[in-house]
This record gives structure tokens, sequence and C-alpha cells, in this order.
């Protein structure tokens, strides 16, 4: 498989997971059993915070808008990057290594604090990229 097929994989894969990440954010406050008590509480209370006052609630939202942001801005970094792999190979493999590593984070984070699909999906994406470079040949 070519390196660009590799970090288009990847690409689809964090697209995936944006997908699911948009599914989350949409209902998470709309939390019922054990959980309603857990989000009533997270909107209930705020507090200042270098001179903002949010609540919880506010924190978790604003986190998760901003990954939108970070996954969007992967998928169209790692699809741009899969078009020059011919051209630009050594600039190509110096951007897939942080991204791939991050990835790998990513997933970890995503074993030890979310749930195990989320951490897949990452785990898979920063191991195609890291797998792409071995395919790409400097010029």
């Amino acid at each position: 498989m070519t390196a660009k097929r590799l970090i288009r994989i990847s690409a689809i894969l964090i697209l995936v997971h944006l997908l699911g990440h948009t599914g989350g954010h949409l209902s998470w406050d709309k939390a019922s059993g054990p959980l309603f008590g857990v989000v009533k509480e997270m909107k209930s209370h705020s507090a200042e915070f270098m001179g903002a006052t949010k609540s919880m609630a506010d924190y978790f939202n604003g986190y998760s808008l901003i990954m939108f942001g970070l996954f969007g801005m992967s998928i169209l970094v790692l699809w741009t990057l899969s078009n020059h792999t011919f051209r630009s190979a050594k600039l190509v493999k110096q951007i897939l290594y942080p991204m791939g590593v991050t990835y790998l984070a990513f997933g970890v984070i995503e074993f030890l604090y979310f749930f195990p699909f989320a951490a897949i999906i990452s785990l898979l994406a920063g191991i195609l990229m890291l797998f792409s470079t071995l395919k790409l040949t400097d010029k």
C-alpha cells in the first residue's frame, strides 16, 4: 500500500472520529439516568478562573468545540500531505512524525479517560501516519 493511501486512510479514520465526536457533543447534556445528576451539577455551579466565570459544563463544551477544529485541521493537513508524497517526501515525513506520535498519545489518553472505540481510532490513525513514513523516499 502506498504512503498516499495510508495517509488518506488516517484522514478517513479521523473523520470517523469527528463524526462520533459530533454525536457525543450534541447529546452529552441530554443525559438521563445517573448521568443526569452529573450534568445538572456541571451546569449549575460556576466559578471565576483567570477572569472568566464559567461552569464545568462550559469548559467541557469549549474543549469539545476545540476538538472539532483539531480533527478538521488534521483531516485537511493529512489530505494535503497525501498529495505531496512524491514531490516533498522529506517535508511530509517531518510533518507526519509529530502528528503520528500525537495521535498515538491521544489514543492512550482516550483509553485512560474516555472509551475504547475512540482510542482505537486514534491509535490506528497514528500508526498509519508513522507507517506511511516508511513508504516515503526522500528526493
